[in-house]
């Protein structure tokens, strides 16, 4: 399933794509699709020119890295340790795996703090001031969790010196949502921009210049498991929710993820432009 897609705007889901724009995914779980090979394939017939595939730990950064090695210059690795898979016996552990590993990956993410689940505050504030920290050391960009704990985890990105942040998934206060801009981080849209009211008055606010593409996937939306290629549905919603025709909206996205993630850096033979 996929939207029609071309410059008098997007269509319904269910026909193929008319016309492709360059458009980068920049948050998947690549390690989580069942049929890895065919989820790319289809990405790139979609026009997705790259996708930043993250980590969640130390197993899941691992796979992440092999993936990237089996598609260098269109997958990138950002190596992670989420809220959702702290265990106080293998935090030193996993810290330690993303120290030693910094030079492989494009990013630090998916990091953060998640204050709907039962892992201990303390622990979750600590491990991301330590990933924080490395991101800023390395001038590594950072993907930033945030679930019920927006305040936080911008005070951390500052106190820490991060220079270059992303709200994943943003669906936090407007107020907060404006400090991002000034300090000049991004957000990040998904799918739900099409059904969650937050998220789509977030995005709805965020100057173009301060968002990025991304799924999520395989995140459901809906009924059905998302992939990469469903990043046009993302493109699809912001440019409704901005009154923007698609093609804007895929050229300053995708201009803000080669700057944010450094690409050409990355991948100067990739094709990449």
């Amino acid at each position: 399933m996929q939207y029609i897609i071309n410059n008098q705007g997007c269509g319904e889901q269910g026909a193929e794509v008319e016309e492709s724009f360059e458009i980068f995914d920049g948050h998947a779980h690549l390690d989580e699709l069942e049929d890895l090979p065919a989820a790319i394939e289809r990405a790139r017939a979609a026009g997705v020119i790259g996708i930043v595939a993250v980590g969640m730990d130390m197993a899941s950064n691992l796979r992440t890295l092999e993936i990237a090695g089996q598609y260098p210059g269109f997958v990138f690795a950002a190596l992670g340790y989420h809220p959702w898979r702290i265990r106080e016996s293998s935090i030193d552990e996993n810290l330690a795996f993303l120290e030693t590993h910094i030079d492989r990956c494009i990013a630090i993410g998916e990091v953060g703090l998640d204050y709907k689940i039962k892992v201990r505050k303390p622990l979750q504030q600590h491990v991301l001031r330590e990933a924080a920290r490395l991101a800023a050391r390395s001038d590594k960009p950072i993907i930033l969790h945030s679930r019920l704990s927006h305040e936080r985890v911008f005070s951390i990105a500052k106190e820490t010196n991060v220079r270059r942040a992303v709200f994943h998934w943003y669906s936090g206060p407007l107020d907060l949502l404006a400090k991002i801009v000034t300090e000049g981080y991004l957000v990040s849209a998904t799918p739900a921009a099409a059904t969650s009211p937050p998220h789509r008055a977030a995005i709805r606010n965020a100057p173009l210049e301060n968002i990025l593409l991304e799924t999520d996937c395989p995140v459901p939306f809906g009924s059905v498991a998302s992939e990469p290629r469903d990043v046009a549905i993302t493109l699809c919603e912001i440019a409704r929710l901005k009154n923007l025709q698609p093609d804007i909206v895929a050229r300053q996205t995708t201009k803000n993820a080669h700057a944010f993630f450094d690409l050409l850096k990355q991948a100067p033979a990739a094709g990449l432009r």
